[in-house]
């Protein structure tokens, strides 16, 4: 990542290793979690990814199922198996999950 001229400082060249193993530690984490995450949106039936949309956008249970067009029981059971399946511990959890770049493409 950086360009080092003759003779380089032994410190300098190691700052330089440790801060580019941290940078690649941290990708690797990232596009680990990231590819847990479109595995479990992946594996949501259709009606529960328009669920998780429209919940995670704002709207009540009522207003989900006015747009729907199902009723507020239903998309409750929805709304409780998209928890379920995206393992999100609260409604908070999941609106971070969807906020993700590229998670709902």
């Amino acid at each position: 990542m950086e360009f080092f001229t003759k003779p380089c400082p032994e410190s300098e060249l190691l700052s330089s290793i440790r801060e580019a193993l941290e940078r690649s530690r941290a990708a690797v984490t990232y596009e680990t979690e990231m590819r847990s995450l479109r595995g479990r949106y992946s594996g949501l039936s259709r009606r529960e990814r328009e669920v998780m949309t429209l919940v995670v956008s704002g709207l009540l249970n009522k207003q989900v199922g006015g747009e729907l067009g199902i009723s507020e029981i239903t998309v409750k059971a929805h709304r409780g198996q998209v928890m379920r399946k995206m393992k999100a511990d609260s409604l908070a959890d999941l609106v971070r999950m969807a906020s993700r770049p590229s998670l709902i493409a």
